[in-house]
């Protein structure tokens, strides 16, 4: 059974970084998609970022482009969130996700999913 495991998130002020991971297990991954995704209270869950594992492929939400870096490591199945220059508007829950065959930035398509880390930017 294919597991996601998120870390990382914490308290930050406003400008500064944090790094998330998502350690995934349980499955053959090569063709997987990982995302993240992010719910603020009384939000929609939002894409934030992609990327294949095959080929590193990656796409970005246009709010998060430029300061956010997504990538994954195959010794340690583990994906990757680089967030810089962060913002009080990024403070949300963030999810990890994966999914074998889709390729995408909606959440509907994506099997598996993380419990979720939170991320908190103080302005």
């Amino acid at each position: 059974q294919v597991q996601l495991v998120e870390s990382g998130g914490g308290l930050v002020q406003a400008g500064g970084s944090l790094r998330l991971s998502c350690a995934i297990s349980g499955g053959t991954f090569s063709r997987y998609t990982m995302g993240w995704f992010r719910q603020a209270p009384g939000k929609e869950r939002e894409f934030v970022a992609a990327i294949r594992w095959s080929n590193s492929t990656s796409a970005y939400a246009d709010s998060v482009k430029g300061r956010f870096t997504i990538s994954r490591n195959n010794a340690k199945n583990t994906v990757y969130l680089q967030m810089n220059s962060l913002k009080p508007e990024d403070t949300a829950v963030y999810y990890c996700a994966a999914d074998p065959t889709y390729i995408g930035s909606r959440s509907a398509p994506y099997d598996y999913w993380g419990q979720g880390t939170q991320v908190t930017v103080s302005s």
